[in-house]
């Protein structure tokens, strides 16, 4: 049976996601429409929608309002926000008044407060994956060479510290080097905190990027692709894990085929994978 048509509302941060799921969600028979920021989306998505508005970070009440306007019954939030530069944001009252309640302000409790704003306003927040499922991370060895014996154990150790700095909200990556922590991903972002551990450990890193344990899977799921990939062959760094089935993957062919060029190793890490 055909999924009923709705309007699926997209919170369009930078790169080429929001653009996928727009196209997605389009394909699925729905109306869409887009919010964009100013300084940190790419406006291209005003393209494939059938409305778009251009704002500031931190209009809260001008989005919710462009929403219902438009009758939107679905949100997505999709795309990168950059987060130094999000400190500039100059947050409206409706804003500043979620902002205020709260005790934290990491990124999951953050983006799970505004989600709830949004439900509030009888606007189901759903995961991106739904209109692009085709960027979920496969399991198991994605390359032609497996990790060594000693990436094996730095993608266990990795595993475990990056879920452990997740339960902290604090990131989602670790660069590791022969069981050391050369690097933890903060407010610099992923490729960042690669290049930071690379340079730190040298030639033959080990990187791995996790879903955080409580995560809002709907807002805020990792994503990594072939930048990041063609960034590890210039560092030096030969192994990448990423967990399965609740991270993003872009461009995964063609990340594969430049890694199996340059002898990388690429995982879909599962909690089962570290039991054989």
């Amino acid at each position: 049976m055909k999924e009923k048509s709705e309007t699926i509302g997209i919170i369009a941060g930078g790169g080429q996601f929001p653009l996928l799921v727009a196209k997605g969600a389009a394909a699925q028979g729905h109306r869409v429409v887009a919010v964009f920021f100013k300084g940190h989306s790419s406006d291209e998505v005003a393209a494939l929608v059938d409305d778009s508005k251009e704002l500031m970070l931190g209009q809260l009440s001008k989005l919710i309002s462009f929403f219902k306007k438009n009758g939107v019954s679905k949100v997505v939030m999709a795309g990168t926000i950059n987060k130094p530069k999000a400190f500039d944001i100059r947050p409206d009252f409706r804003a500043a008044k979620l902002l205020f309640k709260l005790a934290t302000k990491g990124d999951d409790v953050l983006l799970r407060t505004v989600a709830n704003e949004f439900e509030s306003e009888g606007m189901e927040v759903v995961g991106p994956h739904i209109f692009a499922p085709q960027l979920l991370t496969p399991a198991g060895i994605l390359t032609k060479r497996k990790p060594s014996e000693s990436e094996y154990s730095d993608l266990v150790f990795g595993w475990k510290i990056a879920r452990e700095l997740g339960r902290l909200d604090i990131g989602q990556c670790v660069i590791i080097k022969d069981g050391v922590i050369a690097a933890v991903e903060a407010i610099e972002g992923t490729d960042a905190a690669i290049k930071r551990g690379c340079d730190l450990g040298g030639k033959g890193c080990c990187i791995v990027k996790v879903f955080k344990p409580g995560q809002e899977e709907r807002v805020d799921m990792p994503s990594i692709g072939l930048k990041t990939v063609e960034g590890m062959k210039e560092l030096r760094a030969t192994c990448l894990g990423v967990e399965a089935g609740k991270s993003l993957f872009f461009d995964l062919d063609k990340a594969i085929k430049f890694a199996d060029k340059h002898g990388i190793s690429i995982v879909g890490l599962t909690s089962e994978w570290f039991d054989k």
